[in-house]
């Protein structure tokens, strides 16, 4: 490597100079113009064959530099195709594998294929490094499809396929790589728990997929990405430059496209581009060439509610107005004490109902739910989610309901519900609660009711999508599907708790 601005040439890295920069691979030096020294190492060390065939320099994109600037030690990363981001983690990985000594890097992909096409990709970069440190610091003592081993760092670099239920099975891991998540065969959540189980605490893990159905394994990891302590990444289609089609004309924007020149800053070439890809991959351009983090995950199955409504009021739903029960609780619309002539007789307060979806309380399974709506226009108040004991929601749902004018309680009383009404009467002695025909307190689901309710729901969001602000209750309209054995439900790994809340809610609205 010739001197220049890193400051030596290749017989100068030794393994003293490699573990002096293992210590300050992230670190700007005056001396390199405020440049880290990773960033020296990628463009001076590491060659990529690019499209054209050719090898060349690693110079990184603009979905690169952001994914540096962003990442933390654990990083999820929702993206669409040929962004370069597995080549980009791989190299990082690799430039710590061998300036760190002792470190174990792992790389698990989809299948045996694609671990061993990215791994072509980690072993160009060994083989172009320069000849003297090849032989010398960086002398490989293995190098197969799936390993490479350097001995006098005492470290290696390994691809594994999730379709090997041993993968990394054994192994003191520093960086985990999961590629294409999305696509890991079998128990992908089992995989992944062994592999992550296996990183040392100070470790990095990097999860990145292009996306698919919204449910299993891939979906619950990007859902649950911030309470899990992951930065999320996201890369829509147009940060790569290659996408576009140049000197395009494309006459008259529509409103979409007109929003996507107006906040993402999409040029003619591009808009051009995004109609080839409607022309040609149809509904699956929205997953192929991602362009919000809501719209690329579609659901495996037939949707039970209108998607393209749901994807429409995801982009315009309002922020709560307040938030409160450690954010469990989120209000749009606070009760209204003295309401117009157009909703209440005068003298008369506003009447809201909550419908009320109850869970065993156990952190691992099923959310309780509750959804407030005005009775005269069905519009969504207030939604209270989260894990509790049918004693503790019944508490909640008496105290919301006070809140609320004295709302009309609307529960489930199947499994667990009949415990929330035993304790609504008893201890919070909460009336009014709904009662089927007058007589027995909640709402019982059926297999008559239940079709009839959800039918409901689907037509009320279909016409007056505008009722609906909760981002967590339209997200399970959008996994609730019709499975292949016929069943509707939520999909799997996929929630449905806010969605039978409000469908109670709707149902007793519609009885009047």
């Amino acid at each position: 490597m010739a001197r220049g601005a890193v400051g030596w040439d290749a017989s100068e890295l030794d393994l003293r100079t490699l573990e002096q920069l293992g210590k300050k691979l992230d670190s700007p030096l005056k001396r390199l113009g405020g440049r880290t020294v990773r960033e020296l190492l990628t463009v001076k060390l590491l060659r990529i064959r690019g499209k054209d065939g050719r090898l060349r320099w690693l110079e990184p994109n603009a979905a690169q530099k952001l994914f540096e600037e962003r990442r933390g030690a654990r990083n999820i990363v929702l993206k669409a195709r040929q962004m370069g981001i597995t080549t980009w983690i791989a190299a990082r990985y690799f430039l710590n594998t061998i300036t760190r000594p002792g470190t174990v890097t792992v790389l698990v992909a989809h299948d045996q294929d694609s671990a061993e096409a990215i791994f072509r990709i980690v072993h160009r970069f060994a083989e172009n490094l320069p000849e003297a440190v090849r032989r010398g610091a960086l002398r490989t003592s293995r190098s197969n499809a799936r390993q490479l081993t350097f001995t006098k760092l005492d470290s290696e670099f390994r691809v594994e396929s999730a379709a090997d239920a041993n993968a990394g099975r054994g192994l003191t891991i520093h960086h985990l790589h999961g590629s294409e998540v999305a696509s890991w065969p079998g128990d992908a959540a089992g995989t992944l728990a062994s592999l992550r189980a296996a990183v040392i605490p100070d470790g990095e893990v990097t999860l990145e997929s292009t996306p698919q159905g919204s449910e299993g394994c891939w979906y619950r990891e990007w859902q649950a990405a911030n309470a899990n302590g992951y930065v999320q990444h996201f890369f829509p289609w147009w940060m790569e430059p290659k996408y576009r089609f140049k000197g395009a004309r494309v006459g008259e924007v529509t409103a979409e496209e007109e929003v996507l020149v107006l906040r993402h800053g999409l040029d003619v070439e591009q808009i051009a581009y995004r109609r080839d890809l409607k022309a040609n991959f149809g509904a699956r351009a929205a997953q192929e060439f991602a362009e919000d983090a809501a719209s690329c995950f579609r659901a495996s199955g037939s949707c039970v509610f209108d998607a393209d409504v749901l994807e429409a009021r995801l982009r315009e739903l309002p922020q709560p107005m307040a938030k409160r029960d450690r954010g469990q609780l989120q209000v749009w619309w606070p009760p209204v004490e003295r309401p117009s002539e157009a909703y209440a007789p005068p003298g008369r307060k506003r009447e809201y109902i909550i419908g009320v979806d109850p869970a065993g309380g156990g952190v691992e399974g099923d959310f309780a739910a509750m959804q407030v709506i005005d009775r005269a226009s069905g519009m969504q108040c207030a939604e209270w989610y989260g894990h509790c004991t049918p004693e503790e929601l019944a508490r909640k749902a008496a105290a919301l309901g006070r809140e609320y004018n004295g709302a009309l309680l609307a529960v489930e009383r199947n499994n667990h519900g009949h415990a929330v009404l035993a304790q609504l009467e008893t201890v919070e002695q909460y009336e009014p609660v709904f009662r089927e025909s007058g007589r027995i307190s909640g709402w019982l689901t059926t297999a008559v009711s239940r079709p009839r309710m959800l039918e409901n729901l689907a037509a009320t969001i279909a016409a007056e999508p505008e009722l609906f602000s909760s981002a967590r209750l339209l997200g399970e309209c959008r996994t609730f599907v019709r499975h292949a054995d016929g069943r509707i439900a939520a999909a799997q790994g996929c929630h449905d708790d806010a969605v039978t809340a409000m469908a109670v809610a709707l149902a007793v609205r519609a009885r009047g």
